[in-house]
């Protein structure tokens, strides 16, 4: 039996990765997703927090300014390809929310570039150079964005592109319900 260890040793490399395999996909099946990341924030009071204009034309933006309307705040950069992608849907929804932008770790002249290229459709727009404001609201990268009630409290974070099925399914429902 020890002289056929050897041989087996393969074998018994594979069934054990292909259990490993089977059992991370019934949890995915059950909801445990890699890339479905909770924030703790949720219902929490928006973070502190003061940035400058990006734009000369519009105002930056405070945590002052996030209570008294829904407002969806997005990060997103000028790098950012997957943020490229989303753009489109954000542009569909600025006249159903509040819709804000913070330019994450960007160079001004670049987000500048970015938002006359693509369309601006955010009411204010504001730079986080730095990346101190993204960490305040758990940030793990762009695009990432942020539904605030009228209270100034974080209701829902969704921390990848948009999607439209996200949009449809449970972004504007949301946003209808907070409007109430």
């Amino acid at each position: 039996m020890l002289r056929s260890w050897p041989i087996m040793l393969p074998l018994v490399l594979f069934v054990t990765l292909l259990a490993v395999f089977a059992v991370r996909l019934v949890r995915m099946d059950h909801g445990d997703l890699p890339d479905d990341i909770k924030t703790v924030l949720i219902d929490q009071k928006a973070p502190a927090f003061s940035l400058p204009p990006l734009l000369p034309d519009k105002p930056g933006l405070s945590s002052a300014d996030l209570g008294g309307q829904v407002t969806l705040v997005n990060f997103f950069a000028s790098w950012c390809v997957p943020c490229r992608a989303e753009h489109p849907l954000l542009a569909a929804l600025a006249g159903k929310v509040a819709l804000v932008g913070v330019a994450y770790k960007n160079e001004p002249a670049d987000a500048r570039a970015w938002l006359a290229t693509l369309g601006d459709p955010y009411q204010s727009v504001a730079i986080d150079r730095d990346g101190r404001v993204a960490i305040d609201f758990g940030l793990y990268g762009v695009p990432e964005s942020y539904l605030i009630d009228r209270q100034g409290r974080i209701r829902y974070a969704w921390k990848k592109p948009f999607t439209p099925e996200e949009i449809s399914g449970t972004l504007l429902p949301l946003i209808a319900e907070l409007n109430r």
